[in-house]
């Protein structure tokens, strides 16, 4: 079982985090320094202040005019603190996606074991399609489709319906307090990430 003391057997199914769990960005500023013209500083700088508008506002993002607005919003509080001029497409092209380290082998494995999966992420209505071109086929449930965001349990009790399993028997494994503290709430048992420490 690996670092966790986990108990495998006594789950029925696991929750999955997205960022920090499942994904993770490849190199951010790196590619939005070179996207927008700017140094690495200026770069990280804007990320840091995008990043704190647009993820308590990921929820707002339920379908593509929503999260166009958001988007562009986003990119506006990007530019404002790097100094920089992209539009909210040239911000979106530098925002890469790759596989955590050994997550995908580590979902083959859970599935495996007979166990029922889900993502449970505060992000907006894309990550489907997202997860879906890294190779991870899965349900998903979002703050945006869920109405509600980590730590709320609303968006885990929202998935336990989906996967029709009982809390007790459900693990999430999670990079947050958020996703420690929205877990609990809901019943759930929980596991700090990395995924494939449980395995």
């Amino acid at each position: 079982m690996g670092q966790l003391d986990v108990d495998m057997a006594a789950l029925d199914a696991v929750t999955l985090d997205a960022m920090g769990t499942l994904v993770r960005l490849d190199a951010p500023v790196e590619r939005l320094a070179a996207a927008a013209g700017i140094d690495a500083e200026a770069a990280a700088r804007g990320f840091a202040a995008e990043a704190a508008y647009y993820m308590p506002r990921s929820l707002d993002g339920r379908d593509a005019d929503s999260l166009a607005q958001l988007r562009t919003a986003a990119a506006g509080v990007f530019n404002a603190a790097a100094e920089a001029d992209l539009t909210a497409e040239q911000f979106m092209t530098a925002i890469v996606l790759e596989p955590e380290p050994g997550s995908l082998a580590a979902v083959r494995r859970l599935r495996a074991r007979g166990l029922s999966l889900c993502v449970v992420s505060n992000w907006d209505y894309e990550l489907p399609g997202r997860l879906a071109s890294l190779g991870f086929a899965l349900d998903v449930v979002t703050s945006a489709g869920a109405g509600a965001a980590k730590p709320q349990p609303r968006i885990f009790e929202l998935a336990l319906g989906r996967l029709r399993v009982a809390a007790g028997r459900t693990l999430h494994v999670g990079d947050s307090a958020d996703d420690e503290a929205g877990a609990r709430a809901a019943g759930l048992r929980f596991a700090p990430a990395p995924l494939e420490a449980l395995l």
